[in-house]
C-alpha cells in the first residue's frame, strides 16, 4: 500500500487496525464508502495504538481495555498532502505534495484576480484581466484607435469634433445627475463609449495610448511582442529579464552615460540577438559608451574596441592579451579567442550518427503548443532551435521530461525551490508517447540551476569526490591512532569541525542599521575544521589545504588514487581545472554549475538507454569551452546514450545529427514544428527564421560547399 514513508506510515495502519479495518485486505474489496473516508474525511479522529502488536492482539487489546502505546491522530490522504505543501518547510515535501494537486483558476473572477466591480469597467470590449492577458503585440493593437484619436463612436467623436460636448454641456449633465440623487459621473460599460467625454479627456486617453504603444514598440523590437502584462518575472529566462531592462534605458533617453553589460546575448536566438545589437547600436548613437562581456562572435566583430583576457582560466589568466580594434586581435597567437574570431578554428568533422529509433511523441499541448507531433532520434544528439517564445523549451523541457518521466515512473526533480508556492504545482501536461520508450531506460535533466544554496555546499562534496578524500585522512596512521573515522573529516560533522563557525569558515558580523556582512571565522580563519582534526595530514596536506585546492593541481596530488582522481580528471576535461575544490556553490555560475551536474553524469559507468535533455547548455560559455563541453556530450551520445537540448549556438546546431525548429514566431506565433532533419535540410527551410543562420555556419564551416553535407 502506499503508506507515507517510516513511522508515519505505521501509525496510520496502526491506527485504522484499532477501527477495525482490515489493512490486509486488497484495496479494491473493500466498500468505497470507507476507502473515500481513508482518502478525503476531514475528521481526525484520535484511536488507541498497541505498537508491535499484529491485528487480532490489538483487538484482544481492546477488548481487554489495556493501556494502549499512545493516542494516535489519523489524517485522510488529502489532509497529508495539503498540509505538507502548505505548512511544510521542506522545498522536496512541498513538490512531493505538489504531484497530487491541480492548479485552477479562482471561480469567481477567473484568474483575473480582480473584484466584479473593477472587471465591470472596459475597453474596447476588454476588462483589465483580459487586457493584462494579452500579448503586447496585440495590445498595441487596441490601444492604437485610440492613440490616432479614432474612437468607435462616430456620432460622439463627430459631436466632440463640433463642440456640442463642451464643458458647459458636461456641467449641465453633471449637476442634472446630481439633482436627482445619481453619481455627478455616468460612464458606460466601456471607457471608450463614456457619454459627454469631453475634449480634454480623450487628449488625454490619446496621450496615454500613444505613450503605451511607445513603450511597447521598444519592447516589441527587441522581440519581447509576445509577453503580457500579467506574465510573473519568475518565469522569465535570464535574457527576457535583461531585455526588459535594457528597454528602460532606451526609453530614458539619456546620454553621457556608461552602459556596463554582462553577456547581453546570453541566451538569445540569432535574430534576437541582432534586435539586441540595433538596441545596443542605439544607445551610442545617443551619446553613451558601451563596455560589453560577451562571448558572442557576431557582437564581437561589431565592436569599435576588443579587450582579451587570458590566455586561460584561473590562475593561468588574469593578463590583457590585447586591448585595441578587432582586428588587431589576429596577431595575438596567445590568444583563443581569436581562432574562433576570425575562422582559424578547425570545425570539428564527424560522420553524422543513424538515428537507433524514434521516439514519437503525438498530442502535446503546453503553454503555445496545441496538439504537436514530434519524434526524436534515439542514439543522436538532436538540437531544438526557435526564436525566444517560440515554444522550445515548453516541448523540451517540460512536455518531454513530463512524459518520458511519467512513463518511467520517476518524475524529473528539480533542484530549485519556487518563490510562490503554487509554482510548484506542476502545469498541465496532454500528449502521449506513442512509440521509442524501449529505447529509454533512464532520464536526466541537465540544467544551470545552482547545484546547492549554501556555502556548505561545494564541488567536492557535489561530485562525490570528497568522500574518496576523506577515506585517505582516517586511513593515515595518526587518524588511526586518535581512532578518527572518515566522518571526522567532513565539515558538516560536529565530533570534527569548527565549533565556533559550525564548519561554514565564516561568521555573520551584524552592523545594526546596515546589512550583515560575512567575516573569516575567527577562531579557524576560514579553515572550516578543529584543530585536533587539522592535526592529521595526508601528504603533507591537512584536509583544509585539500579543499583550497584547484582542480588542476588535485590531478596531480591524486594522480595515484583513481577513487578520487576519476571525477577531477572529467572536471578538467569540462574546462573546470581553475575551480577550488571547496569553491562554494554560491560563487558558481550557471554554466559552472551545469558542467559539474554533467561531469557528476560522466564519471558512472554508462550502459547507455539513457535520455540527457539540456536547456541551453552553451549559454555564458566561450567557444573554446563549448568545444569542451561538445566533446563530452558526443562521448555520451557514443556510449550509446541519447541528447536532446535547446539551443541557439549555430556551431552547435550546425554539429548536431538532428534538428527540430519550433516557430515560425513566439507566443501565439509559435508552438509548431517548422521544420526537422539534418542541419542541411533545416537549413533550406523557407518558413525558418533559424534557417538563415544555420545556412550561413554551414557555408563558413564547408567552404560554400555544404548543400553537400548528409542531406
Amino acid at each position: 500500500a502506499a503508506w507515507p514513508q517510516a513511522w508515519g506510515g505505521q501509525n496510520l495502519r496502526d491506527i485504522l487496525v484499532s477501527r477495525g479495518v482490515d489493512v490486509d485486505k486488497p484495496w479494491k474489496d473493500l466498500p468505497r464508502a470507507l476507502r473515500d473516508w481513508i482518502l478525503f474525511t476531514d475528521d481526525q479522529p484520535q484511536e488507541p495504538v498497541y505498537a508491535g502488536l499484529s491485528p487480532e492482539q490489538t483487538r484482544r487489546a481492546r477488548q481487554r481495555r489495556l493501556e494502549p502505546s499512545y493516542m494516535g491522530t489519523f489524517t485522510s490522504a488529502r489532509r497529508h498532502v495539503l498540509g505538507t505543501f502548505s505548512k511544510s518547510q521542506s522545498a522536496l515535501m512541498r513538490r512531493r505534495a505538489a504531484r497530487y494537486l491541480v492548479s485552477e483558476d479562482c471561480p469567481v473572477c477567473h484568474g483575473k484576480r480582480l473584484k466584479p466591480e473593477a472587471l465591470s469597467v472596459t475597453f474596447a470590449g476588454l476588462d483589465i484581466g483580459d487586457l493584462s492577458r494579452m500579448p503586447l503585440a496585440d495590445l498595441a493593437a487596441v490601444m492604437r484607435p485610440v492613440a490616432e484619436n479614432r474612437l468607435p463612436d462616430d456620432d460622439t467623436a463627430a459631436s466632440a469634433e463640433s463642440g456640442t460636448l463642451d464643458r458647459e454641456a458636461g456641467r449641465r449633465d453633471r449637476a442634472r445627475r446630481a439633482a436627482s440623487g445619481a453619481s455627478a459621473h455616468a460612464g458606460a460599460p466601456d471607457v471608450r463609449a463614456t457619454p459627454n467625454l469631453s475634449i480634454e479627456k480623450r487628449l488625454a486617453a490619446q496621450r496615454l495610448a500613444a505613450d503605451l504603444i511607445e513603450r511597447i514598440g521598444t519592447l516589441t523590437e527587441l522581440g519581447l511582442g509576445y509577453l503580457s502584462l500579467d506574465r510573473v518575472t519568475t518565469t522569465l529566462s535570464s535574457g527576457e529579464l535583461q531585455r526588459l531592462r535594457l528597454a528602460t534605458q532606451l526609453r530614458s533617453q539619456l546620454f553621457g552615460v556608461a552602459y556596463v553589460l554582462d553577456e547581453p546575448t546570453a541566451g538569445l536566438h540569432p535574430a534576437d540577438g541582432d534586435a539586441m545589437h540595433d538596441a545596443l547600436a542605439g544607445l551610442l548613437a545617443s551619446g553613451n559608451s558601451l563596455f560589453v562581456v560577451e562571448h558572442d562572435i557576431g557582437t564581437m566583430r561589431r565592436a569599435d574596441w576588443l579587450v582579451d583576457v587570458g590566455p586561460a582560466a584561473g590562475e593561468h589568466g588574469g593578463t590583457v592579451l590585447y586591448s585595441g580594434p578587432p582586428e588587431g586581435l589576429r596577431a595575438v597567437e596567445a590568444s583563443r579567442t581569436r581562432l574562433h574570431l576570425f575562422g582559424l578554428a578547425e570545425p570539428p568533422l564527424r560522420p553524422q550518427r543513424e538515428p537507433a529509433g524514434w521516439l514519437r511523441l503525438e498530442g502535446i499541448v503546453r503553454n503555445n503548443l496545441r496538439g504537436v507531433s514530434v519524434a526524436f532520434p534515439l542514439g543522436c544528439l538532436t538540437a531544438v532551435t526557435g526564436i525566444s517564445g517560440s515554444g522550445k523549451s515548453s516541448l523540451v523541457a517540460q512536455a518531454l521530461l513530463d512524459l518520458v518521466g511519467d512513463r518511467l515512473g520517476r518524475p524529473i526533480d528539480t533542484d530549485d525551490e519556487p518563490e510562490d508556492p503554487l509554482d510548484a504545482v506542476p502545469g498541465p501536461t496532454e500528449g502521449r508517447i506513442v512509440g521509442g520508450m524501449d529505447g529509454v531506460r533512464r532520464l536526466v535533466q541537465v540544467d544551470q540551476k545552482p547545484i546547492g544554496r549554501t556555502p556548505r555546499s561545494n564541488l567536492a562534496t557535489y561530485t562525490g569526490l570528497f568522500d574518496g578524500v576523506r577515506k585517505l585522512f582516517a586511513a593515515t596512521p595518526e587518524a588511526r591512532r586518535r581512532r578518527y573515522d572518515a566522518g571526522r573529516f567532513s565539515f558538516n560533522v560536529a565530533k570534527g569541525r569548527c565549533p565556533a563557525c559550525e564548519g561554514e569558515g565564516f561568521v555573520s558580523v551584524e552592523l545594526l542599521f546596515m546589512p550583515s556582512v560575512y567575516a573569516p571565522c575567527p577562531t579557524c580563519h576560514g579553515s572550516r575544521y578543529a584543530p585536533e582534526t587539522l592535526a592529521v595530514t595526508w601528504n603533507g596536506l591537512t584536509i583544509a589545504d585539500v579543499l583550497g585546492l584547484t582542480v588542476e593541481r588535485a590531478c596531480a596530488t591524486f594522480a595515484d588514487e583513481p577513487s578520487v582522481l576519476r571525477p577531477l580528471l572529467v572536471l578538467r576535461d569540462l574546462g573546470l581545472g581553475y575551480l577550488r575544490l571547496g569553491q562554494p556553490a554560491t560563487e558558481l555560475s550557471g554554466g559552472e554549475a551545469q558542467r559539474i551536474k554533467l561531469a557528476t553524469e560522466l564519471q558512472r559507468g554508462q550502459r547507455g538507454g539513457t535520455l540527457y535533455v539540456l536547456d541551453e547548455p552553451t549559454t555564458g560559455l566561450h567557444p573554446t569551452d563549448v568545444d569542451r563541453l561538445m566533446l563530452q556530450l558526443n562521448g555520451l551520445v557514443d556510449a550509446g546514450n541519447t541528447v536532446v537540448m535547446v539551443e541557439h549556438d549555430m556551431r552547435v546546431v550546425a554539429g548536431a545529427d538532428h534538428v527540430i525548429d519550433v516557430g515560425p514566431g513566439a507566443g501565439s506565433l509559435g508552438g509548431t514544428i517548422v521544420a526537422a532533419g539534418r542541419p542541411v535540410v533545416v537549413a533550406r527551410a523557407s518558413a525558418s527564421r533559424t534557417a538563415p543562420y544555420l545556412r550561413e555556419e554551414l557555408e563558413a564551416d564547408a567552404g560554400g560547399s555544404w548543400q553537400t553535407r548528409n542531406p
